[in-house]
């Protein structure tokens, strides 16, 4: 099971992360500062409310999110 990320989807899923939940913590994202597309899926460098950085990714091939620190 991958790590959780709520999103607001429109035309397709993973469309923008709103939330994540990190440490059993959900942390509002107040910002979207980056986002990219690979073969595999999609990638999103996030900034919650607090102010701390994450880049999340979701795998398509897997239905999947994970969640990293840089």
């Amino acid at each position: 099971m991958g790590d959780l990320v709520e999103c607001r989807s429109e035309y397709d899923y993973a469309g923008r992360p709103t939330a994540v939940w990190w440490q059993g913590v959900r942390l509002e994202v107040a910002a979207v500062e980056a986002q990219w597309r690979t073969p595999d899926g999609k990638g999103f460098r996030v900034r919650t409310t607090d102010g701390q950085v994450f880049e999340v990714f979701y795998g398509a091939m897997n239905d999947e999110w994970t969640i990293r620190q840089p």
